[in-house]
């Protein structure tokens, strides 16, 4: 997941190559839904990971790796 802020928060979802976009994007106000979406699927295997996500939130973009179900990702690749 690659997110920026603009007037918002922008998240953009690619695949693995990290250079095809999954249809589905959000939007949203505040970076703790953000920080929402990277507890729940997000794969922290240490402390300097935490600390990109919080760099990246506090300069205003940044990416992650999601550990997502096959659910989820399914639900991801349906354009709304």
């Amino acid at each position: 997941m690659y997110y920026m802020y603009r007037t918002s928060w922008m998240c953009q979802f690619l695949e693995e190559d990290l250079k095809t976009s999954l249809p589905r994007r959000f939007v949203f106000r505040s970076p703790e839904k953000i920080r929402a979406i990277v507890e729940k699927v997000g794969n922290f295997a240490d402390l300097q990971e935490r600390q990109a996500l919080d760099y990246g939130l506090e300069i205003g973009r940044g990416g992650v790796w999601l550990q997502l179900t096959e659910e989820q990702y399914k639900r991801l690749k349906i354009p709304r």
